[in-house]
């Protein structure tokens, strides 16, 4: 880890698959925010 905190889409992304674990339902909106805040994550070229 580079030490930074999670950002807010990382953490809504984890709650959503915790929940989808736990057999809460919502595993495509888990899988999705996931995926948003991965993409959100990535240093943009350059920088």
């Amino acid at each position: 880890m580079s030490g930074e905190q999670p950002s807010a889409a990382q953490k809504e992304a984890s709650r959503a698959q915790s929940e989808a674990d736990q057999g809460k339902g919502g595993k495509a909106r888990a899988s999705r925010l996931q995926s948003q805040a991965d993409r959100a994550a990535v240093p943009k070229h350059g920088q």
